[in-house]
């Protein structure tokens, strides 16, 4: 399964009948765009329809749409920006022939039409959970109320899980190539996540430094077997915490990933992991960059297989404006 399509109208950013509306590639999907032109909203209502498939067609155990967006028990006032005369908001999902729908002033979710079988997919927030593992799923499924949405709560669910029996081949080629820079492996005992190091040695998660982290936790996916063909990886920044000399390595990763059936949806801001993905690819629709920007209070899009040729490219546009301050601060100097 894949997602083919997603169209957002009058739903936190996307305000407005124009709202959101994109076709996706089988591949790797890069959003681009200034903070609040809404790339992590589009991964968290890609990741809703995704788990929605997952509950069959049960209206009652599927989770409200505002729960990955939010810890609150409460409805999110936020969440519904249908303007005067307007609609209420609306998130829709197609995969094939196959379209979910959520109706946030009803706070209703129609899958009647959605797909029966689950569509395996893994949301990996920016916020490490890994760390926090020691009871906290415990606490959660007690008390309720803490201050996690549900994707962070699901990564954490999704790293616990038991490791599979085999190793594919392409999974052992994925874990030694970031063996090799955590030096050791990622296991799981006593509720706690630990690097174990290639001379034994025994590392709390909460102490590891904090790139090795992110690739630790993507270590632990690879591990349990939830990447593998078929499936869909919604990533948020990537390239958090990670050392610019790691970029190709982690994109390397992801195409070993796409080249293997999984299509990801990826959020950046950061110019080297997105240049790094645009270089790398063998084919131009291996992937396609869609960069977010406003205009005059709306989100408008723009799309292109190939980085160069992306406009409204905001990332660009730092790195220009950087360029002309290293040439102002020149001339400063030399005049």
């Amino acid at each position: 399964m894949t997602i083919d399509w997603l169209g957002i109208k009058n739903f936190l950013m996307f305000a407005g009948q124009k709202g959101f509306e994109e076709n996706f590639i089988d591949g790797i999907n890069v959003f681009i765009g200034e903070n609040a032109t809404g790339k992590t909203t589009l991964l968290k209502c890609i990741y809703a329809a995704c788990e929605c498939s997952n509950k069959k067609s049960d209206d009652s155990v599927t989770k409200d749409l505002s729960g990955y967006f939010s810890s609150s028990k409460n409805n999110i006032r936020e969440i519904n920006q249908k303007q005067n005369g307007e609609a209420s908001g609306v998130v829709q999902v197609r995969s094939g022939e196959f379209e979910y729908r959520y109706d946030v002033g009803e706070t209703r979710t129609d899958i009647t039409k959605w797909v029966y079988d689950s569509i395996r997919s893994i949301f990996i927030p920016t916020a490490e959970m890994l760390s926090h593992s020691k009871g906290l799923l415990a606490m959660t499924s007690k008390y309720g109320g803490l201050p996690f949405d549900y994707t962070q709560i699901d990564i954490l669910v999704n790293a616990q899980l038991w490791e599979t029996k085999e190793i594919s081949e392409r999974n052992t080629k994925i874990l030694n190539m970031i063996g090799s820079v955590i030096d050791g492996e990622v296991i799981y005992e006593n509720d706690t996540f630990y690097v174990v190091k290639s001379n034994g040695l025994k590392v709390e998660f909460s102490v590891e430094a904090d790139g090795f982290k992110k690739l630790g936790l993507l270590w632990r996916l690879i591990r349990n077997g939830l990447l593998e063909k078929g499936s869909i990886l919604l990533w948020d920044e990537p390239e958090a915490s990670i050392n610019p000399e790691l970029m190709p390595l982690l994109v390397d990763i992801m195409y070993v990933l796409k080249n293997d059936g999984v299509q990801m949806f990826i959020a950046t801001h950061n110019y080297t992991l997105a240049k790094y993905i645009d270089i790398k690819k063998k084919n131009p629709d291996d992937v396609l960059f869609i960069s977010l920007h406003k205009d005059r209070g709306a989100i408008k899009t723009a799309r292109s297989n190939n980085y160069s040729e992306l406009k409204n490219n905001p990332i660009e546009t730092s790195e220009e404006k950087l360029y002309e301050a290293i040439i102002e601060k020149s001339l400063e100097e030399a005049g």
